[in-house]
């Protein structure tokens, strides 16, 4: 019978994310008990707790230039029946690079590939008119668009004297300079510093094309007016909120302004390991933010010191769930040249464990996602997030290499149990569970034991060397 199992005897283990089949000594093995009644996993589709996630939708450099924005359109059914609900873009206009720039030098924030200059009319992604396409596919299987904005810095503009560095700098943007469009042109006096203004944030990237958001001027044609940055991409081109870049380089406030002049969903780059700091700038801005205190978390875990017993320390999700957009890798972490922001590849399915089974909102990496070997797990992990990673939150067991953590679960819903391995055995350890004369199913079919719970929700459970299990009930078939 078709979705229905029938255990009579002990069954084997699978073992489709391990790399052990060794059993571990770290608890008794158990004989598997042999259920009298037919019992059936859950149907995870009547499961839904509300939550989704998003999906990254490019790497650095993609490939090939001029058509992305076709390639996407081509996946967002795909990325709507796996559970997605919004899609981060690239940065989608014009900057100095040409149809090399991936968006991070702006030059031109409302040529969208229309304009000749920086020698291409497209962008690297493409036209405007494959833009504005990939934008109406994606709203009609329901995914929210959310635009990369990059306002710290610009790039590609025209040479002129500026009396306040008293040297030519590439400060002037207008219809002949790094400009097309002719909105928001821009000269010396609207960066630092300037006639009104000689605060200057230090900024990293092209400091002497550092804007003043203090200025009435740039303040309007970035959010304020109707034609503005933020009104055009909303309004215009249907973008449905932001993802704001290198927010270290202006202040808090300018986020908090933007966001009550438009709304839509945020998400802010602050990158710091520190959950406070992540926390503190949440609530004086409203935005979300990437939690890099999460992501560094499961790099030392996982990867720079091997211990598990590290993701019992401080994250964003602990504190503030509802502002903590979780990853385990983007555009920057997987730059070739990086090497100290990184999660292995060997780690990254149980580093999407993590993230799929705790709280936050979790962010899917394109090239993790579109990789064959990972595509069909990482689907999985999405569809159990989406239905039982629910309630509240309870760490069972940590040490160096296991990593055991209960989500209660809600009303109906049972939540769920991770276990998590680092060894190269196969382990096996008796926990709490919420669930009592129940049988339990491993949700990633990493094993294929199926224990019961006794009647104090005792189990003995376990999960595949160098992999992991997510732990919920089955039930009596009917």
């Amino acid at each position: 019978m078709k979705n229905k199992l029938i255990y009579t005897a002990v069954l084997a283990t699978s073992l489709l994310w391990s790399c052990s089949s060794d059993d571990d000594t770290t608890a008794e093995p158990q004989p598997e008990p042999t259920p009298e009644a037919e019992i059936v996993p859950l149907e995870l589709s009547n499961y839904d707790n509300g939550s989704r996630v998003m999906m990254q939708t490019f790497y650095w450099d993609v490939e090939p230039k001029g058509e992305w924005w076709n390639i996407l359109s081509e996946k967002v059914t795909d990325w709507a029946d796996a559970g997605v609900d919004r899609l981060w873009l690239p940065v989608a206009t014009k900057g100095q690079s040409g149809p090399y720039s991936m968006g991070y030098d702006p030059s031109d924030y409302f040529d969208f590939g229309e304009y000749q200059q920086h020698g291409t009319v497209e962008t690297r992604f493409g036209s405007r008119a494959e833009l504005e396409n990939f934008i109406s596919k994606a709203h009609a299987e329901d995914l929210e668009v959310i635009a990369d904005i990059v306002i710290n810095h610009n790039s590609g503009g025209g040479e002129e004297y500026n009396p306040y560095r008293d040297k030519n700098t590439y400060t002037l943007f207008n219809e002949e300079n790094g400009n097309a469009s002719g909105m928001f042109n821009r000269n010396y006096e609207n960066f630092y510093p300037n006639s009104t203004s000689d605060y200057d944030e230090g900024s990293l990237f092209y400091p002497e094309q550092n804007l003043d958001h203090n200025q009435e001027y740039v303040q309007n044609w970035l959010w304020k007016q109707d034609n503005s940055v933020a009104k055009y991409y909303m309004n215009t081109m249907g973008f449905d909120g932001w993802r704001f870049d290198y927010v270290l380089g202006f202040e808090p406030w300018v986020v908090k302004a933007w966001l009550e002049e438009v709304g839509g969903f945020s998400v802010s780059e602050l990158w710091d390991g520190r959950s406070e700091v992540l926390e503190a700038y949440a609530q004086e801005t409203g935005s979300g933010v990437f939690d890099f205190s999460t992501f560094y978390k499961l790099d030392e875990a996982m990867d720079r010191l091997d211990d598990l017993s590290h993701l019992e320390n401080k994250m964003l999700w602990q504190t503030m769930p509802e502002k903590a957009v979780t990853f385990t890798a983007n555009h920057d972490t997987e730059k070739d040249s990086n090497e100290d922001n990184f999660i292995s590849s060997e780690n990254k399915l149980k580093a999407y464990a993590f993230i799929l089974t705790h709280p936050g909102y979790p962010t899917i990496f394109y090239s993790d996602y579109e990789n064959e070997a990972f595509k069909e797990q990482i689907q999985l992990l999405i569809k159990i997030h989406n239905s039982l990673a629910t309630g509240e939150v309870e760490i069972l067991y940590s040490d160096n290499d296991e990593y055991i953590m209960k989500r209660n679960g809600t009303g109906e819903n049972p939540g769920l149990i991770l276990y998590l391995n680092t060894s190269q055995n196969t382990k096996r350890r008796s926990i709490k569970s919420n669930w009592t004369q129940t049988y339990l199913k491993d949700y990633t079919e990493s094993t294929n034991f199926t224990p019961l719970s006794n009647e104090n929700g005792e189990v003995s459970i376990e999960a595949p060397g160098d992999g992991c299990a997510i732990w919920s009930i089955m039930t009596t078939a009917k």
